[in-house]
């Protein structure tokens, strides 16, 4: 398929993104934590894909990690691109507008919950790390295949991804306290069974 791929061949494409679009929407969808913002990444993947098909090496296993090297270039744009519009919008002046709640209604999904969570932990991460963390423990890619994606040697991939992994496991336990439950365990009176 690779050749089929470079040559332009429209079939290619489609079975190429037949095998690898849920993959990275996951991706996407982990790395953004924004649906749609994740189905605009993999279109924008497929896009360049198409775009930069003779770029491509001719040898080669897989194509998964090519896609994710450019699925992790159009994460950093489109965050490079927020970054600015933010700071462009913070200079206009306020006015009096209701908010929209749809996106507060869509957001209360438990499994939303656990990936805003999971998102302010990688936020808190230098970006080599989170991309090296979330394309080797999300996308589940190998050292190897990690090191391609992203043009950096695999002995790189593995340090940046220990850093991440040791400065998740700080950010987790600074954050936990304990619960309610357990307090109220505590204070529950004991039962006398003599």
């Amino acid at each position: 398929m690779r050749d089929r791929f470079r040559r332009g061949d429209p079939d290619a494409l489609a079975e190429l993104y037949d095998e690898h679009a849920q993959v990275l929407y996951r991706y996407a969808l982990r790395v953004t934590g924004d649906w749609a913002e994740a189905e605009d990444v993999v279109s924008a993947t497929f896009l360049e894909a198409w775009r930069g098909r003779e770029k491509l090496r001719p040898e080669g296993d897989g194509l998964r990690p090519w896609l994710l090297g450019i699925a992790t270039n159009v994460i950093r744009r489109s965050a490079r691109t927020r970054r600015i519009r933010d700071v462009a919008l913070a200079r206009l002046p306020k006015n009096d507008t209701v908010p929209d709640f749809a996106d507060d209604l869509v957001t209360q999904l438990a499994d939303a919950e656990q990936l805003r969570a999971a998102h302010a932990a990688l936020a808190r991460l230098r970006r080599r790390d989170r991309e090296v963390f979330t394309l080797v423990v999300w996308a589940g890619l190998d050292y190897a295949a990690a090191a391609e994606a992203l043009g950096i040697p695999v002995g790189t991939v593995r340090s940046r991804l220990s850093r991440a992994r040791t400065r998740l496991r700080e950010l987790s336990g600074a954050t936990t306290r304990p619960t309610a439950p357990r307090r109220a365990a505590r204070a529950l009176p004991q039962e006398n069974h003599g």
